[in-house]
């Protein structure tokens, strides 16, 4: 999946992280919560991005976000130098936490 559903909004975004800031968390299996999508934004390089279940693997650029199903076992790696942020979305009509 390459596009966020309809009738979502965005409630929270990480800061923005680069080869050397990102988290050790992300580089491992790692999933969002339950009705938690997430939208991965390439600001500058390349990140690999692996869905661990079923197996998939794509090269994100800038342009070319990443989609996060909720639950979705998956991790992030950079290729080289790269900056990128995440972005996180629940259903529009769901109350704040």
């Amino acid at each position: 999946m390459y596009e966020l559903p309809a009738g979502l909004a965005p409630y929270r975004r990480t800061p923005i992280f680069d080869q050397d800031t990102l988290p050790a968390g992300l580089r491992r299996e790692h999933r969002t919560k339950p009705d938690v999508w997430a939208l991965i934004t390439v600001l500058e390089g390349r990140l690999r991005y692996r869905v661990l279940h079923p197996p998939s693997e794509r090269l994100l650029l800038p342009g070319n976000p990443g989609v996060v199903a909720p639950e979705q076992p998956h991790e992030v790696e950079p290729n080289g130098p790269v900056r990128f942020f995440v972005e996180f979305y629940r259903a529009a009509d769901q109350p704040a936490e």
